[in-house]
């Protein structure tokens, strides 16, 4: 009886680590979209609108879903205490919310270099730097959407039958 409910733990166990592993494939690409869409909401905000970087990154906050909600939430606060130039705000809540996200280095350091020139150039030049960083961002959105279409099913499947080998073993 203790070894069927240890084989059942085990099963469930590897199970749910596959099933999470497939997840945070498939968030990946839904996280990518979404700092793509901030980043064209920040480029009109910054081109027709004239809006503060504060205002915008406040509104952004308020209208994109968690996990990214959170890096413009901290952005936001971080610019309002006026303690750091935009560049560190960025790359400081950058650093505090990666962790909580799907998002991997390549679309880190796209972020990162982004941030290095917000704030610091005319609106011409800020346009191109939003749209730079918006097609490295495609890129790395079209590479998550390969990698979950070829991965997710598989690490599903992956989870459940490396449990079932361990039980076999173990019986």
């Amino acid at each position: 009886m203790v070894k069927i409910v240890g084989a059942i733990i085990i099963l469930l166990a590897t199970t749910w680590a596959g099933f999470e592993a497939a997840r945070r494939l498939s968030e990946r690409p839904r996280q990518l979209r979404m700092l793509k869409t901030a980043l064209q909401s920040l480029e009109a905000e910054i081109m027709y609108g004239h809006v503060p970087l504060i205002e915008v990154a406040t509104h952004l906050s308020r209208q994109i879903p968690k996990p990214i909600s959170h890096f413009f939430e901290r952005f936001a606060k971080k610019l309002q205490t006026g303690e750091v130039s935009v560049k560190m705000a960025w790359d400081e809540s950058l650093e505090e919310t990666s962790k909580h996200t799907a998002l991997q280095q390549g679309e880190i350091e796209v972020l990162r270099q982004f941030g290095e020139t917000l704030g610091q150039q005319d609106r011409a030049s800020q346009q191109k730097h939003i749209l730079l960083a918006l097609a490295h961002l495609e890129r790395e959105e079209s590479d998550a959407r390969e990698k979950q279409s070829r991965y997710e099913k598989m690490m599903k499947s992956l989870g459940f039958l490396s449990g079932l080998l361990l039980v076999i073993l173990l019986i």
